[in-house]
């Protein structure tokens, strides 16, 4: 045999090798099983973050963590800060408000949701003393998700809060928006 011949089996061979090998990795290729969804795909963040200043100073931090049950279904939990100070020629009050929640969220469609949250607050109250109370709300309500990325969205609810108070920081309707990351 010559070497010319030989050069060629062996071209041949490696040709046949790099094709089988490119076929292997070809992603149009349907797997019998297709892969499980990893936990750490299925869990988003997020939350709400808010300030005003002036008279009235007012910094909220809401950060969230939810979990896709499935495609339209998730849900997660919470927790708030926020720092209210009020300054005038005749008064000046501060006070902090913290507390947790945990809510659900049901898909429509990829924009559309319904929602659905137990908020429990801890306030200053001000009756005849200075102290501080719980305030426990059910919210409840529908917002809208634009995605801004691949995996991040912009979120705007209208929410009712349907366990009013005289001590609940909320007027009704409550209008929320926030960004969820990698839902």
């Amino acid at each position: 045999m010559t070497s010319k011949f030989i050069l060629k089996i062996k071209l041949a061979g490696l040709l046949a090798f790099i094709t089988v090998c490119a076929a292997a990795q070809d992603s149009t290729m349907l797997r019998k099983h297709p892969p499980k969804d990893r936990i750490i795909d299925r869990i988003f963040t997020g939350g709400n973050i808010g300030a005003q200043f002036g008279t009235i100073t007012f910094l909220e931090v809401s950060p969230l963590v939810g979990y896709k049950f499935t495609d339209k279904i998730a849900g997660g939990f919470g927790v708030t800060y926020q720092y209210y100070h009020y300054n005038d020629q005749l008064y000046d009050f501060e006070t902090s408000v913290y507390g947790g929640r945990i809510f659900g969220r049901y898909m429509f469609n990829s924009y559309l949701f319904g929602y659905a949250e137990y908020e429990y607050l801890n306030l200053e109250a001000f009756d005849f003393q200075t102290r501080r109370v719980d305030v426990e709300s059910l919210l409840g309500g529908g917002g809208y998700m634009q995605p801004i990325g691949a995996h991040a969205s912009l979120v705007a609810m209208i929410l009712y809060n349907f366990t009013e108070s005289v001590y609940t920081p909320y007027t009704n309707p409550i209008i929320r928006v926030g960004i969820n990351v990698g839902f």
